[in-house]
């Protein structure tokens, strides 16, 4: 398995759903550490290139290495995703079940732990997203942004090396975008690698040490977030912040 310096390393990545292309020749890598946000107008490719990351969704050509793994068959697929957490736009709990009880399936599951270590774990990560208190309700008795947080902690649990946001908080209420961003921006300053898939430009620019913009499933521009925002260079890139910094 080819080993690299980056924590994801994606090259000429090509997706297709029939005829319609929606990643095209894609490069990119992401050094260890760093917080990259995707951003563009719906359909450009954005959520369909981190569910390629960890093969949630099967690239058609191209080559993806993601902490030193290539993904080339089920044996490293799987190996990959033992080293990546996701969050999705929806919430994904088992609504049957009590929140420690979410975040404990996993790592018994998947790792092993013993119950005791696990609700450990869990506590530890409940802490971190600031609703230990909730431990022992169901998801139906959370807001949706407590639900989101639950969410978050279900994926630190495993303790992943690269985190993927997914438009983390577009099914939320806007009172409750806010307390689900100021947790992902903890993770960001505590040097956790991501890709976060966002139209919340403020979270951009308080968190991101890169910005990617993509149109028509190709990445059009690349920056930090200051030249991103004050000197966009392509004209489709002003076009589109123009419109999302209206709202």
């Amino acid at each position: 398995m080819t080993k690299t310096g980056d924590a994801i390393e994606i090259s000429g990545l090509n997706k297709w759903y029939g005829d319609y292309q929606a990643l095209k020749n894609i490069d990119l890598n992401v050094a260890h550490g760093e917080r990259i946000v995707v951003c563009g107008p719906s359909g450009s490719g954005k959520s369909t290139l981190i569910r390629c990351v960890n093969s949630l969704e099967e690239h058609d050509s191209g080559r993806i290495v993601v902490d030193g793994i290539e993904m080339i068959d089920n044996e490293s697929i799987n190996a990959i995703r033992s080293e990546v957490g996701m969050v999705f736009q929806q919430f994904n709990l088992f609504p049957h079940l009590s929140i420690m009880q979410n975040l404990t399936l996993g790592p018994m599951k998947a790792r092993g732990m013993s119950k005791a270590d696990a609700e450990e774990r869990a506590m530890r990560y409940l802490e971190r997203v600031r609703i230990p208190d909730q431990a022992h309700k169901k998801p139906s008795e959370l807001s949706g942004g407590q639900q989101q947080r639950v969410a978050i902690a279900r994926s630190l649990c495993m303790e992943p090396k690269i985190m993927l946001f997914d438009e983390p908080t577009s099914a939320l209420d806007p009172e409750m975008i806010s307390e689900v961003l100021d947790v992902i921006v903890d993770l960001a300053e505590d040097g956790m690698t991501m890709i976060v898939v966002t139209h919340e430009m403020g979270f951009a620019r308080r968190a991101a040490d890169r910005m990617i913009f993509m149109d028509h499933g190709e990445v059009i521009e690349t920056g930090t977030p200051t030249d991103f925002f004050e000197a966009p260079k392509t004209e489709r890139c002003k076009q589109f912040l123009s419109q999302i910094l209206q709202h």
